[in-house]
């Protein structure tokens, strides 16, 4: 029996389709995420350690300080505060400075961080204070308590005089009497024993002149 013709055609056999794994999309969006949250997290960690940073260590009283009393470790105690401002935080005793020895010149109550003229070393305690009537355009304006000014003297009949050289003012009243020229304030200057041989001839010049205050830049 003869062979049946074989039937060809001009089309091949149809082959197999190749599979391709594709990358899902949606695991890309979940990979974004993850990588976003790791650093918001990241972020957020940084920002809580800076700004528990951003403290400052300051004395605090740990019992009411009298005037007059020597302090010791006992008194004190360190306290982190966060203030506003640059202008707050210079007005107490940072922690690292060594109060220990020196003497209360203010009542600080319990609890109260210290303040900067609270404190004074033994030897500034055992000097005279001097008052100084002085008028508001003889001074700086923003003289504090803790400046060191030169103390001049101004009279007709003389040449303008140095009293006391960086002596320290250890308090300084509000402005006092109508505003202009006429307006005075009452400043505390520290002197040392020193200063107290020539104190009958200054007071003298002081009651026929002017006193002024210079301070000298740091």
């Amino acid at each position: 029996m003869a062979d049946s013709p074989v039937l060809r055609s001009g089309f091949a056999a149809p082959s197999t389709p190749t599979v391709r794994t594709r990358r899902a999309r949606w695991k890309d969006g979940r990979l974004l995420l993850g990588v976003l949250l790791v650093a918001i997290t990241a972020l957020a960690g940084a920002k809580l350690l800076s700004a528990a940073d951003d403290t400052t260590a300051v004395w605090a009283a740990k019992r009411d300080l009298p005037i007059g009393q020597t302090l010791t470790g006992d008194d004190l105690t360190t306290v982190n505060v966060r203030f506003t401002s640059d202008a707050a935080s210079s007005q107490y005793v940072t922690a690292d400075a060594d109060l220990k020895g020196m003497i209360v010149t203010r009542p600080v109550t319990k609890g109260q961080f210290v303040p900067r003229d609270a404190a004074t070393p033994k030897t500034d305690s055992e000097r005279t204070e001097l008052p100084l009537s002085i008028a508001t355009g003889h001074l700086p304006s923003d003289t504090a308590v803790g400046d060191h000014v030169d103390v001049w003297v101004v009279t007709k009949e003389q040449p303008a005089r140095m009293l006391w050289p960086e002596v320290r003012v250890v308090q300084v009243d509000q402005v006092k009497g109508v505003s202009g020229s006429s307006a005075r304030r009452q400043v505390l200057i520290a002197l040392d024993a020193k200063d107290l041989t020539k104190l009958p001839a200054t007071l003298a010049l002081l009651n026929n002149g002017e006193p002024v205050l210079i301070r000298r830049g740091s």
